[in-house]
């Protein structure tokens, strides 16, 4: 129906009557438009550039065995052969590196499992280090099992923990973990390392 004029007031608008960019989101009133007041197969097309977004770079990591031979009450990288995925690619020689660009707020998440060689255990740790660095000596960025006296009996125990980072393009994050036995040297088994970038 074609209208000499101004359209009459009385009579609904129809697509045909909007052209391109006449109604911008300055000319809306916040709450003016209600759920109700749209009615089934009236929005065709949603734009939703700039919307939502991806938990990338993400990663899983994982060893493979037994990693043998760690120094008593020595901070020691653990070795995680296994890559289980890797968006960016930014995971080698068990460390994830921040890719160029995509710097900002990431969750890790990680786990040692330690125990003496031939002995018991008195204390476990894990932590993240940060470009060659532990994150904090105070014990904030660290995980710690320990016993504090009687017979140091501990075997085979689990340190795990998460944490969120910002980080820059170029940082990178490592696996570190400690133990310390009554005699020999430390095993760790199935070390663990996953992360993502958080959507901000």
């Amino acid at each position: 129906m074609a209208f000499i004029g101004a359209k009459p007031t009385n009579v609904p608008l129809t697509s045909a009557d909007l052209q391109d960019s006449i109604i911008t989101s300055a000319k809306i009133v916040d709450g003016t438009i209600a759920t109700a007041d749209i009615s089934d197969g009236a929005v065709t097309s949603v734009k939703t550039t700039g919307v939502g977004g991806a938990n990338t770079p993400a990663f899983f990591a994982h060893s493979d065995g037994t990693q043998g031979g760690v120094s008593d009450a020595t901070w020691t990288k653990a070795d995680l052969e296994t890559e289980i995925f890797d968006t960016d690619n930014a995971f080698a020689s068990s460390k994830f590196t921040v890719p160029t660009g995509k710097g900002g707020k990431y969750c890790f998440f990680f786990k040692i499992n330690s125990a003496g060689s031939t002995d018991y255990q008195k204390t476990g740790y894990s932590a993240l280090y940060k470009n060659g660095s532990q994150l904090s000596n105070s014990g904030i960025y660290e995980t710690v099992i320990f016993q504090e006296s009687g017979v140091f009996n501990m075997d085979r125990i689990g340190i795990h923990g998460s944490i969120i980072l910002d980080l820059t393009a170029g940082d990178y994050i490592e696996l570190y973990g400690q133990a310390d036995v009554n005699s020999g040297n430390v095993n760790f088994y199935h070390s663990f390392l996953g992360g993502y970038k958080i959507i901000e």
